[in-house]
């Protein structure tokens, strides 16, 4: 009988490691603070045959980013992440979901270096997408979970404000926890994406316009955009995010914000389409790619 994850919690030292794993718990055997900290904090997971499984896992790194997800029924993991440095209080959410849009988690897993990402993601898991070390140095910590079934994106938005949060969690959206903006000042601009198990209603192609020429270019061959500039408030040109859905093609499985962009390279060799626009274009902000895997 399939098993499926039901329960997520987080040691920050060896008193709660053992606590847990008393209770039945495995650990997911990658440090969360690695290079960062003192601390050795790890990811725990139980899964059972019965009961209702998670299906989403969020990730807050400042108040206002946990309104929507407590509003929406969201469990918060008390740890923050990066006890003991000086990075930014970093929270795990989950949630049990029934939506059409909810699809059980089978497996999780944590990676901290760019090769092992890029393999995860041809092996179908799919990226959290906030770096657990956020603003605390040391390795690139990313969360992973892998579902009972394949899943395919079949809608993106965008935020400029946290207003809509708990409306678009109720309503089955993952939030892509990380800011288009970081680094620029202006708004905090999120992406969000759905998720469907029916290839067929899936988007076939997703883009970004940072001026004009892309602009025209892209509603010329038909992509739809979101009426989200990525860039609101920093002072600098509009940069939008595009979509496309097309009959018999290919459909995109994951879609992935890539800030560590050093890693670029490894993940085209992996086959993940990297559009080479960078959200923060025209402003001293961090660079970021998107990127999709199809």
């Amino acid at each position: 009988m399939a098993s499926f994850v039901t329960e997520l919690q987080v040691s920050l030292n060896k008193t709660e490691a053992l606590k847990l794993e008393a209770e039945g718990f495995s650990r997911v055997n990658v440090d969360l603070n690695k290079g960062a900290g003192r601390n050795n904090i790890y990811l725990w997971y139980k899964k059972q045959s019965e009961g209702v499984s998670i299906t989403r896992v969020q990730v807050s790194f400042n108040d206002d980013m946990a309104v929507g997800l407590t509003m929406a029924g969201y469990t918060k993991i008390p740890q923050n992440l990066n006890t003991g440095t000086k990075g930014d209080v970093i929270y795990l959410w989950y949630f049990k979901g029934t939506t059409e849009y909810d699809t059980p988690i089978k497996e999780v897993e944590v990676t901290d270096n760019a090769g092992a990402e890029a393999q995860m993601v041809k092996l179908n898991w799919e990226r959290v997408t906030c770096d657990l070390n956020r603003e605390a140095g040391g390795n690139w910590i990313h969360m992973w979970v892998k579902r009972e079934k394949q899943t395919y994106i079949c809608d993106v938005t965008a935020t400029d404000s946290y207003d809509v949060d708990a409306d678009l969690f109720k309503d089955g959206y993952i939030r892509m926890d990380e800011n288009t903006n970081r680094g620029a000042g202006g708004s905090f601009v999120f992406l969000w994406y759905r998720q469907t198990a029916d290839p067929c209603r899936a988007l076939t192609s997703v883009a970004v316009s940072t001026n004009d020429f892309e602009y025209q270019e892209l509603q010329q061959k038909g992509f739809i955009r979101v009426n989200v500039n990525l860039n609101e408030g920093t002072g600098s040109g509009p940069v939008y995010l595009w979509y496309k859905k097309e009959e018999c093609a290919k459909p995109i499985k994951t879609i992935i914000l890539l800030v560590n962009t050093g890693a670029t390279e490894v993940f085209k060799d992996a086959g993940v389409t990297v559009i080479e626009r960078s959200l923060n274009s025209g402003n001293v902000g961090r660079k970021e790619f998107l990127c999709f895997y199809q």
